[in-house]
């Protein structure tokens, strides 16, 4: 397992030598969905994760939330790049498992086999623990819109944005721009985690299927690209783009927090 010092390093070299896309919903954007996820775990639920991340720097959701991006690095984890997205032909969003996702090998069949991983109390405690920190980022990661996008651009990686004089792509513009004035706002993600869990409107409008799980929400963002015309004409945006996407952004993140809860509240306790 990294050591602190390791983690660091890799999140440092992430979000500075990297290009912004490698970095889903940045770091503070992955402890958000994490901490709304923390508020609505059930006691069993909070009971088994405080068991499972009783060793780590930070015991819990928000902490361990980036974990799987500073891996992805590493020779030996290399295998779980394409677990963080799902890309399908066109904007239909029509998702064929052989083609899209192969051998289970997208954000979709990542987190429902992590899913099983953690449920199962006779694996290795150590194969539940990776397994929880894989759920909590893959979770976050396919409510971004991009994560779930075009092959032939890359989910927006290809698709090149002039920002008041600054190259971006349109997949750094959602990972990390798009959430920079409102964290500016709150002053921390700790602040804006609080105000999005006691949010109740940005739920109320989006009623959550009884029986939805990673499929569905992979491709509801699949769906928001077109729908929300998240992409800009002349491949240029200004500050309005930013500030129309916001309460999209925003309210992804909060349902990705309220989700991995329900995932996590079912895979450990039962459901509810």
């Amino acid at each position: 397992m990294p050591s602190p010092r390791q983690i660091l390093s890799s999140l440092l070299f992430c979000c500075v030598f990297l290009p912004p896309a490698a970095c889903a919903w940045g770091p503070d954007g992955h402890r958000i969905a994490g901490a709304v996820a923390q508020t609505l775990l059930t006691a069993e639920a909070k009971a088994e994760v405080d068991a499972l991340l009783a060793d780590e720097t930070e015991p819990s959701l928000a902490g361990v939330s980036n974990w799987a991006d500073t891996i992805r690095g590493d020779e030996n984890w290399r295998f779980t790049g394409p677990w963080h997205y799902l890309n399908v032909p066109d904007l239909g969003c029509d998702y064929q498992p052989p083609r899209d996702c192969p051998d289970g090998n997208c954000v979709i069949g990542a987190i429902d086999a992590q899913t099983r991983v953690l449920a199962d109390a006779s694996q290795p405690r150590q194969k539940r623990i990776e397994a929880l920190k894989f759920v909590v980022h893959l979770v976050g990661d396919e409510h971004q819109p991009l994560h779930a996008g075009l092959r032939t651009d890359r989910g927006g990686n290809d698709f090149q944005i002039n920002y008041l004089g600054e190259g971006w792509n349109l997949h750094s513009v959602w990972d990390s721009l798009i959430l920079r004035q409102p964290l500016q706002h709150d002053g921390s993600w700790q602040a804006m985690s609080t105000r999005l869990a006691s949010n109740a409107p940005l739920l109320s409008a989006n009623e959550l299927p009884p029986h939805s799980g990673p499929r569905e929400w992979a491709l509801e963002s699949c769906a928001l690209i077109g729908a929300e015309s998240l992409y800009p004409r002349h491949h240029k945006i200004s500050g309005s783009y930013l500030q129309k996407h916001r309460p999209l952004a925003e309210q992804r993140l909060h349902l990705a927090g309220v989700r991995l809860a329900m995932l996590l509240n079912n895979a450990l306790t039962g459901p509810h």
